[in-house]
């Protein structure tokens, strides 16, 4: 996804940082997708989404849950993808995709049937602001879907050694010192249901889901691809070339294993 400069240091994965020539963001969209799509869209199926009805994906990233929405609501309803590079989304009929900074930019009021934002809130300051922005954008009746991490639990289970296990303990750590610097909270998941709630919304329901990664997991793909993705800022948060390409060999052995983030799917509806 992508939200906004809203914060000290910008959007932490805005910009270039892998090596070679993928495109870091069309690899980040992939690894999270193939990652959390599933949570996402049977969350999203638990709403009635279905046809005829008006939805808005906020930072909608790669697009694949933007264009799931639309295959479901379409032809009688639409979509409407946001994002401040909204360049990866892709096309469908019935889906409009618009650049837009859901912090400064205005969204009509009491417009859609549900409303949806995966790891968007995370990375703003003014979060509380922007969430009560989303759910006012909700028609009489209408849903509301948080999808955040809690980055702070995370287990390693089994590592090759203590040493490995300390490399890989230390780069989770330097990571969310590095989204704090650029504003975000890595708790932010954990506190979801509360604000919804404090934002006027009724039938708050919390989902929360870990699994168990291995050196194949679709999540610890993603965490590998942080490690190039932000390697200038890990290095500049002490971490050095030697302890990332060490990490890199943790995550990818064989028996490995490590418990995801939780992630909190949030529902939440607006007063009839």
């Amino acid at each position: 996804m992508s939200t906004c400069a809203d914060t000290p240091a910008g959007y932490v994965f805005a910009g270039a940082g892998a090596t070679g020539t993928d495109d870091p963001r069309a690899r980040q969209h992939q690894w999270l997708a193939a990652a959390y799509d599933p949570l996402t869209t049977r969350r999203l199926a638990a709403t009635g989404a279905g046809p005829g009805w008006r939805c808005l994906d906020v930072g909608a990233g790669g697009g694949s849950v933007s264009r799931w929405l639309v295959a479901r609501v379409a032809p009688s309803g639409g979509v409407v993808a946001t994002d401040l590079d909204p360049g990866h989304v892709g096309t469908a009929a019935g889906l409009v995709v618009q650049r837009h900074d859901v912090v400064t930019d205005p969204l009509p009021e009491a417009a859609f049937d549900l409303v949806h934002a995966r790891l968007v809130l995370r990375h703003l300051p003014r979060r509380a602001a922007v969430l009560g922005k989303l759910a006012r954008a909700l028609r009489p009746g209408g849903w509301l879907q948080i999808d955040e991490f809690d980055t702070g639990y995370g287990p390693c289970l089994l590592a090759p050694g203590p040493a490995a296990r300390r490399r890989y303990e230390e780069f989770r750590a330097a990571v969310a010192t590095v989204m704090r610097a650029a504003g975000a909270e890595p708790g932010y998941g954990a506190h979801r249901a509360e604000e919804m709630r404090a934002a006027g919304l009724t039938g708050i329901d919390v989902h929360a889901e870990v699994t168990v990664w291995h050196a194949g997991s679709p999540g610890l793909r993603l965490l590998l691809h942080t490690s190039h993705h932000l390697r200038d800022r890990l290095a500049a948060a002490g971490l050095t070339g030697e302890h990332l390409a060490d990490v890199r060999r943790v995550m990818t052995d064989p028996g490995f294993r490590a418990v995801s983030p939780v992630m909190y799917s949030v529902h939440g509806r607006r007063a009839s």
